[in-house]
């Protein structure tokens, strides 16, 4: 994710993060975001990622990390054992991102799920002119070479929570045009969805 855009995923993410919480972050990456909660709000952290070299800068930062693959499940948490579950750009890198999401709610109260939107204006223009996958600041990789297994819209995930009976309580986008208020779908690079339970 291009720096602007990741500076902008991580203002929003941090906002919704409350003070003096327990937070799980899957797919912590170096726990830069982590690290912050733990500092600046005095937050209980846990990260999980399953790249050696992440889970490596992950110790090096002083950030509580574990090396797993989020594919295999977290029964070893207990239910409800996090304030927070953070979900940043990981969710499209899973093979199920919905069992994902489920588990995350089991182990955690809230859960804030960063979705990338391949249906930003700027993607539909490079399909329409091109003919091509989308390679963009936020999606800089080419359709054979990515990590993400799904590529989605904001669209496609609210589709995703009516379908699986998950719970929206707030909705922020970012990136993009100053219209993104009336268009997410349209007019934002990313969004940010708080879920939980009923």
């Amino acid at each position: 994710m291009h720096k602007q855009l990741q500076d902008a995923n991580f203002s929003l993410i941090t906002s919704l993060v409350e003070s003096n919480t327990r937070v799980l972050d899957l797919g912590c990456g170096q726990g830069k975001l982590l690290k912050y909660l733990m500092v600046e709000k005095q937050c209980t952290a846990q990260g999980i990622d399953m790249s050696q070299q992440e889970v490596i800068d992950c110790i090096a930062n002083a950030v509580p990390v574990l090396q797993l693959d989020l594919e295999e499940g977290m029964s070893f948490f207990k239910d409800k054992s996090f304030d927070f579950v953070i979900i940043s750009q990981t969710m499209q890198q899973v093979h199920n991102p919905d069992k994902l999401i489920r588990e995350a709610m089991r182990v955690g109260k809230k859960v804030i799920v960063s979705v990338h939107n391949l249906a930003y204006w700027k993607s539909r223009l490079q399909i329409t002119l091109k003919g091509m996958m989308p390679n963009t600041k936020h999606l800089p990789y080419d359709w054979y070479n990515t990590p993400n297994i799904h590529l989605g819209s904001i669209r496609d995930f609210y589709s995703m929570c009516n379908k699986e009976d998950f719970r929206i309580t707030n909705v922020s986008a970012g990136g993009g045009h100053v219209l993104k208020s009336m268009n997410k779908n349209f007019f934002s690079e990313f969004c940010v969805f708080t879920l939980e339970d009923s």
